[in-house]
Order: structure tokens, then C-alpha cells, then sequence
């Protein structure tokens, strides 16, 4: 079974590294490392396939909230192909968490996201 949860944890690491990359190209990069090619990313506000468009989609993000990052909140749970974790979105100036959600992925053979279902718990007003 560890081995099982430390590709789970993985595969929430290199999701993580994704959200978190600012510039174009490390982001580019990074998506490209936890996303097979084909993988898709849906969440209310968004419903992208592609390296191309999941890129687009974290980089609004950053647009939107600047100077935020994504934080894992609670233990990744997994079986199969499939994982769950929660997160938030952490002002690194003064610590609010204005976002926060749960996601659910599937993986590739390759133990990189074949898809994501993200749902938002905690969304600001207006957002």
C-alpha cells in the first residue's frame, strides 16, 4: 500500500509545483510534468483539455490573486486511479485563505493527472 499513496502524493506534488509556478515557462513545464498529455482540468469556473489550456486556466488564477499560493490542506486519500486532497489559497503577505476547495484526480499509467474534478468550498464574493 505505500507505494500506492506515495504515487498519489506524487502526482499532488507535481499539481501543487503546477499551481504554484508564476512564470510562463516554469509553469508550462510544470504542467507539462503532472498533466499526461490529453488530461483535462474541470472545475465550476473552468472546463479545459490540454497542457495549453490548463497552463491558461493557473495562470488567471494568479492574475486574479496575486501574490497567493496553493497549499495541500489535509492528507491525500487514493485508490486505484484515483485520489482526493483538499487546498486553499494562501495570501503569502498575510496569511487569508480567501479560496479554498477539494479536487478529485485520475491518473495515467505514468502516474501523471488524467483528469481533475475540483469542487470550490470557499470562494469570495464577487469572485
Amino acid at each position: 500500500m505505500p507505494a500506492n499513496t506515495d504515487r498519489y502524493e506524487s502526482a499532488v506534488a507535481r499539481y501543487f509545483e503546477a499551481w504554484n509556478a508564476r512564470e510562463p515557462e516554469a509553469r508550462a513545464k510544470a504542467v507539462a510534468a503532472a498533466w499526461a498529455v490529453g488530461g483535462g482540468y474541470t472545475d465550476p469556473l473552468a472546463d479545459v483539455v490540454g497542457h495549453e489550456g490548463i497552463a491558461a486556466v493557473i495562470a488567471a488564477a494568479h492574475e486574479q490573486f496575486p501574490g497567493f499560493v496553493f497549499r495541500l490542506t489535509a492528507g491525500v486519500g487514493g485508490h486505484h486511479d484515483t485520489a482526493r486532497f483538499s487546498w486553499e489559497l494562501v495570501s503569502e503577505a498575510d496569511g487569508s485563505a480567501p479560496v479554498a476547495g477539494s479536487d478529485v484526480i485520475t491518473l495515467a499509467g505514468d502516474g501523471r493527472i488524467r483528469s481533475v474534478y475540483g469542487f470550490l468550498d470557499r470562494l469570495p464574493a464577487g469572485a
